[in-house]
């Protein structure tokens, strides 16, 4: 699985670009949000995401680890394909597109480009959950943590921890020891949380 890609832009369009990674030409599709960010670069660092399709490999490349957390959410949901969750973020920051579904939006969803009124039922009825978790986890990351700490947080969530009891958990360790090393804030952090 290709997870993360960084190298020289080769080509750029709204919604592709294809990514020169040592002497390998990679074509990855992108949201018009992502375009946006890498306007001026010469070079990119993206998440990635592989979709397998029947006949073919398609690969989605994210500025940010939200964008393809969102991205992974949207697919998710029955009927809608990367392209379509491609489009999504095309026509809605990050953001907008967690509001609108916390707060029932149907208005805004439906003024989304390709999506219609089922789809954007479908999307508040399978998402409203998600998307409190995921703000959750986007309001924590936001406040200023440090990388150490977002890191550890986002294993031990990977891990099956709830995130309000994985950031207790990795905020108690690194108030006793500040200069720890990631590996070790994780195993002090589950072991605390083990007892």
């Amino acid at each position: 699985m290709i997870g993360y890609l960084s190298g020289k832009i080769v080509s750029k369009k709204p919604t592709k670009i294809i990514l020169d990674v040592n002497g390998v030409g990679y074509l990855v599709n992108i949201s018009i949000s992502t375009f946006q960010k890498l306007a001026e670069k010469q070079e990119a660092s993206l998440y990635t995401f592989l979709a397998l399709k029947e006949n073919s490999l398609e690969l989605y490349g994210f500025y940010t680890l939200d964008e393809k957390e969102m991205f992974e959410m949207l697919i998710s949901v029955s009927g809608i394909g990367p392209k379509i969750a491609q489009s999504i973020l095309s026509g809605i920051e990050i953001e907008e597109l967690q509001e609108a579904l916390r707060m029932n939006n149907l208005a805004r969803l439906t003024a989304i480009p390709g999506i219609g009124k089922k789809t954007a039922e479908r999307l508040l009825v399978e998402l409203r959950d998600k998307v409190e978790s995921f703000a959750e986890k986007t309001d924590f990351i936001s406040k200023g943590s440090s990388n150490l700490k977002i890191d550890a947080v986002n294993a031990l969530i990977n891990l099956g921890y709830n995130l309000k009891i994985a950031e207790r958990a990795v905020r108690a360790v690194l108030d006793k020891n500040p200069s720890i090393a990631i590996e070790d804030l994780i195993k002090e952090a589950l072991a605390s949380m083990s007892r």
